[in-house]
């Protein structure tokens, strides 16, 4: 089995250690980092340098954003098993593509996910989603994995399809929602912490952004033909407080 890690990054020199946490990775199977950089300045482009000799596939061109660059970098991906990780974000530890590549273990898993933390640059946890186990009635109520945590076969892309562009900033949950909610891909939940995810990325929330964001969703169902699409914004963002108060600051 070989697995393809995408990041995409553009003037984040934090990149280093999203890919100090690939590279010490302990797992048995053939490894591709695809590093997809927006034409970035010499300070991002001197932290990739570091790791040139370990990245399988390097793109280095102007491109329209983050979903783009995850574009370009599936596309180029050959592994049996896709993941993303943001420039700013790492894996919570050495054994995370182990424990992935273990779960796909049966040919009729098609993605696998789990938890993450969202911490800030000391390392401090702010907050932790617990995904819990798929389930179609969650997604009613605004649930989705985090997408930092999803891992996908290769033919599952090529079968449905990337990221949509017209989604914005909701494009992983448009993603997630065709794959795991419309077409119904076989998934399996790893329960524990895969990644930790920096605070003061492209989708932390702020509240315009919440706004444009959930607004988005509701796209995400009608465009994929799904009922029910104009309640789930707001039951979206009625479950977020309840997950904060159930998994506290640690």
């Amino acid at each position: 089995m070989k697995i393809s890690i995408v990041t995409a990054v553009y003037n984040d020199p934090r990149i280093a250690r999203a890919l100090g946490s690939i590279i010490s990775q302990k797992h048995d199977h053939e490894l591709e980092i695809i590093v997809v950089d927006g034409a970035s300045t010499q300070e991002t482009q001197e932290a990739i340098n570091n790791y040139r000799s370990h990245i399988t596939v390097f793109i280095s061109e102007p491109d329209e954003g983050i979903y783009q660059a995850m574009n370009k970098g599936i596309a180029k991906a050959t592994g049996d098993i896709i993941g993303i990780l943001n420039a700013d974000d790492q894996y919570s530890d050495t054994l995370v593509l182990r424990d992935v590549t273990n779960t796909f273990g049966s040919s009729s898993t098609e993605a696998v996910y789990g938890d993450l933390l969202y911490v800030n640059e000391s390392g401090q946890t702010l907050r932790y989603w617990k995904s819990h186990s798929p389930g179609r009635l969650k997604w009613y109520r605004g649930w989705m994995p985090p997408h930092p945590t999803f891992f996908v076969r290769r033919e599952v892309y090529d079968k449905y399809g990337v990221f949509d562009l017209d989604f914005g900033t909701a494009a992983d949950y448009e993603l997630m929602l065709r794959l795991v909610f419309k077409y119904r891909v076989n998934t399996a939940y790893i329960d524990r912490v895969l990644v930790h995810m920096a605070t003061g990325g492209t989708t932390t929330p702020t509240i315009p952004t919440v706004l444009r964001q959930n607004y988005q969703v509701f796209r995400a169902w009608r465009h994929n033909d799904l009922r029910f699409g104009l309640a789930v914004p707001f039951l979206k963002v009625a479950s977020k407080p309840l997950q904060f108060f159930i998994h506290p600051r640690t």
